[in-house]
């Protein structure tokens, strides 16, 4: 699963969101909650599959509308992992 990095045109807040392709439209900002994004161009890396994760945005901790605006930053959901 890609990491997609966002950068919000309404407050410059860039966010890194680990999500498969299809869910983009799911992606809100972290800080101020606008869907208001652009997709950055991001450094590819590898990783290898781990059983258990989630098959959905909203079956993540974040559920399907993304973190709220609290939330705790890049890479983290709501800073649970």
């Amino acid at each position: 699963m890609p990491i997609y990095e966002f950068e919000c045109v309404d407050c410059s807040h860039r966010t890194e969101i680990l999500m498969k392709p299809d869910e983009i439209d799911l992606v809100v900002c972290g800080k101020c909650g606008s869907r208001n994004l652009k997709k950055l161009l991001s450094a590819h890396a590898a990783a290898s599959s781990t059983k258990g994760f989630p098959e959905s945005a909203a079956d993540r901790c974040c559920g399907a509308d993304g973190p709220p605006a609290d939330c705790a930053g890049p890479g983290s959901c709501c800073g649970r992992n």
